[in-house]
């Protein structure tokens, strides 16, 4: 496979999240937060372009590439976290994709690059988390925010994978890692099935208030609780009871608002939607 073109559909990926608009609760072409903007993202999937690329000619090393495309987002702006949760996805697809002597063989290519995951991938994983300052939920064992779990990695000889393992049942991009990235080819297509119809923007938008109806958000719960996860779901699923796009936009918007207003990041849901375009477009979609 064309590692170059394989690296552009996962910078295009990012470019087209976070251009689409209303999408509840974050960054896009029409909202910035306080430190963080549109136009930080942008800088982010332009500058990650020769980790892609290293990605896609990668048989191994997804802690490595996680690691070095933290830092090279970093390095091209100011805005902090902008695509770590996206990195954990699209790296190990884009390395998947690397492998492909077809594009039919992407999701079981993808699961073989997670299972094969080392010691030093998740010492690495560790990190880049810490250095990008992501909040998580704080929790007993193996603690993201605790230096010292990397010595009980080490000690412990405990892969990326097995990291994944223990956090999938409140984290939605480990969720992935473990079931076979289900949601995001899920996501995949139904953006392929509603673009013709709705055009890439609504189509990305109606597929984000999807997921978001149907996954309590991991970025919402860590930074209120379950109980505020499910009430955001439960207020897009409303939404998309009644009707189509043409009906439904200015609800949309107004739920835009209201996020906004509330302090409520779907973060990891936009990562998703991330690897889902990745996807898309790696399978030949276009717009």
């Amino acid at each position: 496979m064309d590692t170059s073109h394989i690296a552009r559909c996962a910078q295009l990926a990012m470019i087209l999240e976070v251009s689409a608009t209303p999408k509840p609760g974050n960054i896009d072409r029409d909202h910035n937060y306080t430190d963080t903007s549109f136009e930080h993202f942008l800088a982010s999937a332009v500058g990650v372009y020769p980790i892609m690329e290293k990605a896609a000619r990668s048989k191994s090393g997804v802690g490595t590439l996680i690691h070095e495309a933290v830092a090279e987002s970093g390095k091209w702006q100011k805005g902090g976290n902008t695509h770590f949760g996206a990195f954990l996805l699209l790296i190990p697809l884009v390395m998947a994709a690397g492998r492909c002597e077809n594009k039919t063989c992407l999701k079981a290519q993808a699961q073989r690059v997670v299972r094969e995951t080392s010691v030093e991938d998740a010492v690495l994983f560790y990190k880049a988390f810490l250095e990008a300052k992501v909040k998580v939920k704080p929790v007993n064992k193996l603690d993201l925010g605790d230096t010292g779990s990397i010595d009980k990695i080490k000690a412990q000889g405990l892969t990326l994978y097995y990291l994944m393992e223990i956090s999938c049942g409140y984290d939605m991009i480990a969720e992935e890692w473990t079931n076979g990235f289900k949601r995001t080819f899920e996501c995949a297509a139904s953006i392929q099935g509603k673009i013709k119809k709705h055009g890439i923007n609504d189509a990305v938008v109606l597929t984000f208030m999807e997921l978001l109806s149907s996954n309590k958000d991991t970025f919402i719960q860590t930074k209120f609780d379950s109980k505020k996860a499910e009430e955001i779901s439960m207020r897009a699923k409303k939404i998309l009871q009644k009707g189509d796009m043409d009906e439904i936009r200015e609800e949309i918007r107004s739920f835009d608002e209201s996020l906004l207003k509330e302090g409520v990041n779907p973060g990891s849901t936009a990562d998703i939607i991330i690897a889902g375009l990745f996807v898309s477009l790696f399978k030949g979609m276009r717009f």
